[in-house]
């Protein structure tokens, strides 16, 4: 696998037809995501690191995969990553992953074409099973240290419940996968997360004494969402020849293995 920040001289993003001549796909993935993409031991891993690579392959070229770091919205990561470049030279990539799917927004960017949406995202709460009860009202958890990415929205259902009733019980992290980790580590109690990092560190950890509500929580908005690819406009044969392949690895289950590698159960998408 090769990795850079595709420093070099602004080109546009290639369409299929180029990418083949050039024997290369640039594949822009997010820094510090995991367990999508994040660096262990100072190599590149994770879920969309190992679609990079399937997507390569099956194309017939070598991914070359580079991490962005996410700006103050995803149009200007996409901004950034696919369609027009970043500071410092960076070059845009022929496609991004993990960008959401979702028909209101995708109308809203018209210089990139979203394609292959490859997952269902939610969140969940997990607890420790002797110091929590997970499955009871959120107001009963009061008093007992809970765990959630700064400035998310499992942050925001915290300390917000019941007119703050948590917030004093609320730890922040850097990310949500840092969230869980704490959790383990007995720095908390429970974590409110993503479904993926959840399973993803669980996994990693061999977690055994670890309990995951079964019921939704209460006024919580967000129901889940879809994860896609996205090329930029002028890129649908790059596109297409995408859509073809993940639509193959999910009904060989070539797709579900490979989420099954980092722990996480595949999901697929609403969209899809």
């Amino acid at each position: 696998m090769a990795t850079g920040s595709f420093l070099s001289p602004p080109a546009d993003a290639a369409p299929l037809a180029k990418v083949k001549d050039l024997g290369v796909l640039r594949v822009a993935v997010y820094k510090d995501n995991r367990p999508w993409s994040w660096e262990k031991k100072g190599e590149l891993i994770g879920i969309d690191v190992d679609l990079a690579q399937l997507l390569a392959k099956k194309l017939g070229v070598r991914a070359d995969i580079a991490q962005i770091t996410a700006d103050e919205g995803v149009e200007d990561d996409l901004r950034n990553a696919v369609w027009k470049g970043g500071l410092l030279g960076f070059m845009p990539a022929d496609i991004m992953l993990h960008v959401p799917f979702d028909r209101a927004f995708m109308a809203r960017v018209d210089r990139c074409a979203f394609v292959a949406p490859y997952y269902r995202e939610s969140f969940q709460f997990a607890g420790k099973r002797d110091e929590i009860d997970c499955d009871a009202p959120p107001v009963q958890w009061t008093g007992r240290k809970l765990a959630a990415e700064l400035d998310s929205i499992p942050d925001f259902y915290l300390i917000g419940l019941s007119g703050g009733a948590l917030a004093r019980d609320v730890t922040h992290y850097p990310t949500g996968a840092q969230a869980v980790t704490a959790m383990l580590d007995g720095k908390a109690a429970g974590v409110l997360a993503s479904r993926a990092q959840i399973e993803a560190v669980l996994h990693d950890r061999a977690a055994a004494d670890i309990d995951r509500r079964k019921m939704p929580l209460p006024a919580f908005a967000s129901s889940g969402w879809d994860i896609g690819m996205a090329v930029k406009e002028n890129s649908r044969t790059l596109g297409d020849a995408v859509e073809t392949i993940m639509a193959d690895a999910a009904t060989s289950g070539e797709l579900a293995a490979l989420f099954a590698a980092h722990g996480v159960t595949y999901v697929k998408a609403s969209a899809g």
